[in-house]
């Protein structure tokens, strides 16, 4: 048996129950509407071919249909009554009320891990902990837990696949009991993410700097794993992941991004879309991303709203991020809005605000309304209509290219033309990935230490001269550079530059003199670097002798020939070496 499973137990992202009955589907919704914008909206969306791959990576689970009970003994035996068709139907009482079932169990404290196929439940016993799947089983691993504990026994926003945590309200225990006998056999899940380890700003050299896409997932997929001594990375689950699209949106460099499909799949989708719309005599476009799981609630909003309003179904909502969005603003949509729910998983809605706060900064920096990005709530709708901008910008890019950030700040210096800001140096919340590098030319002894772990190469050198140099459009401030710095001369500063030529320019923010080697005068390393090696070996037992010390002033060449000829004029200080 093989199924494309989505996560049955994800929370509903649309509010409440994802089965809001709806007499109509979208497609039909939009076929609907005679106006002008609305036979422009559906001709757009139908021209507007979606990208998509066709074939994505997957990965498996296995499930025979051993399914877990764990709660209150009363509760947990009358749900099993409802699971008989299972493989097997172990519970679990937390209470310690006695019942009838013949594999009921106790325990006072249970630890759950895993997901569909491969939980592993551990109990507390005597001699500390015990697998009770081992114990009642014969094998290591439950496939489903059904868990109707107040307390859910696994903290993850985001439910992982196979495990319903009923007692905390989402899922119902209905659409638990419909789910979980569709749960024996194999199932194929996506791989949502793609990630690039050379763009990634998590570690370098064994330091650690932005964990942003960590911070960012509410199903605990994402990881860093490793030490100091191995170094660091990140790792993705991909049974723990459930696409949500967080840590995408999060992640400055799109070292880690969605794969179903790509992001600059979806601008461009976005870019045709609002081509089309135009094309079709189509006014005051807005577009209105939504999860194309919940169609009910898409479509539940859809009227309440004007024909201008285009939906942009996507398998996430957080899956596009802040270049996308000011992408659509710079090719004519008047809005760009984010249907979402007051129910939705406190890490979604965080991140989507955190994003949403920093495009609102550029925004009001360019004299431009806030309220052309920002979300908009369902439940909202059901007694208010949100105030909506039928006026686009003055502009029209077209098809942008480039990495993540070269679209975005291809968008911003256009529209900075149009509406230049009110300061060129403007502030930015401190999480966002954009600004300054300091270097306290005081301590810096241009070790380079800060231009080995810098992802971007936005702190780089010449190779010419003992410079140290910074390219601020290239910064995202993951703090690799402070963190490895061992005199401390490096200091971040989050801000947005307006002047395109100085924050695309490399500029100089350490310089000193180079030390010319006292033999043939060739510059070779820092002053500063030379002095301070001398100052610290000066008296240590190998450097007693004072020639030895001056070698540290020689470049890598006179170094060694200025020993073989001391050697050779007293061959006695071999004994020295």
């Amino acid at each position: 048996m093989h199924d494309h499973t989505h996560v049955s137990s994800h929370p509903a992202q649309g509010g409440g129950s994802q089965h809001l009955p709806s007499e109509l589907g979208l497609a039909q919704l939009l076929e609907q509407s005679q106006s002008i914008n609305g036979l422009a909206r559906a001709a757009a969306i139908q021209s507007t071919v979606e990208l998509a791959n066709l074939i994505p990576p997957t990965v498996s689970y296995e499930s025979q249909g051993d399914t877990l009970i764990i709660g209150p003994t009363a509760i947990i035996e009358s749900a099993a009554e409802q699971l008989t068709m299972m493989g097997s139907v172990t519970l679990l009482s937390t209470d310690g009320e006695a019942g009838t079932h013949p594999s009921l169990y106790f325990t006072r404290s249970v630890r759950v891990s895993g997901f569909l196929g491969a939980f592993e439940v551990m109990i507390e016993s005597k001699g500390g902990e015990s697998n009770l799947a081992a114990a009642t089983l014969g094998r290591s691993q439950f496939d489903i837990v059904l868990d109707l504990c107040l307390s859910s026994c696994m903290s993850e926003e985001v439910p992982v696949p196979g495990y319903y945590p009923v007692g905390r309200g989402y899922p119902k225990l209905t659409q638990a009991l419909e789910e979980i006998p569709t749960l024996k056999g194999t199932f194929d899940k996506p791989k949502y993410f793609r990630l690039d380890t050379d763009l990634c700003a998590h570690s370098s050299r064994g330091v650690k700097g932005c964990e942003r896409c960590v911070d960012a997932c509410p199903a605990g997929a994402l990881s860093s794993q490793g030490s100091e001594k191995t170094g660091h990375k990140i790792e993705i689950n991909p049974f723990l992941c459930q696409g949500v699209g967080t840590c995408a949106t999060s992640c400055p460099t799109e070292a880690i991004h969605y794969a179903l499909p790509n992001p600059t799949q979806t601008q461009t989708f976005v870019e045709r879309l609002l081509a089309n719309y135009r094309k079709h005599n189509g006014q005051a476009p807005i577009l209105l991303f939504c999860s194309e799981r919940h169609e009910s609630y898409n479509v539940m909003a859809l009227k309440q709203l004007p024909d201008n309003v285009i939906p942009v179904e996507l398998e996430e909502i957080a899956s596009v991020g802040i270049d996308t969005w000011f992408a659509a603003l710079s090719n004519g949509a008047c809005q760009v809005l984010f249907a979402v729910s007051q129910h939705m998983p406190q890490t979604i809605l965080r991140v989507l605000n955190s994003e949403i706060d920093t495009a609102q900064r550029f925004l009001a920096q360019l004299g431009i309304e806030t309220s052309r990005i920002e979300l908009l709530y369902i439940e909202s709708l059901r007694s208010s209509t949100p105030t909506l901008i039928t006026e686009p910008l003055s502009i029209s890019l077209g098809e942008i290219s480039g990495n993540k950030r070269q679209r975005l700040f291809s968008c911003l210096d256009a529209l900075a033309q149009h509406y230049p800001p009110s300061q060129v140096i403007a502030n930015v919340p401190a999480h966002a990935p954009y600004g300054q590098v300091h270097c306290d030319s005081t301590k810096c002894t241009s070790c380079m230490s800060c231009v080995a772990v810098c992802p971007t190469r936005a702190l780089h050198t010449d190779g010419q001269s003992p410079s140290l140099q910074f390219v601020e459009q290239d910064c995202v401030q993951c703090g690799l550079c402070e963190k490895a710095c061992p005199e401390g001369a490096i200091e971040l500063e989050a801000r947005m530059n307006w002047n395109q030529q100085e924050r695309e320019s490399a500029k100089i923010i350490h310089q000193e003199p180079a030390a010319k080697c006292l033999r043939c005068e060739k510059p070779f390393a820092p002053q500063s670097m030379i002095d301070m090696l001398q100052s610290k070996l000066q008296g240590h037992s190998h450097f007693t002798v004072q020639a030895a010390i001056n070698r540290i002033a020689m470049c890598e060449d006179c170094r060694v020939v200025d020993m073989f000829e001391s050697m050779a004029n007293d061959p006695m200080q071999q004994l020295n070496y």
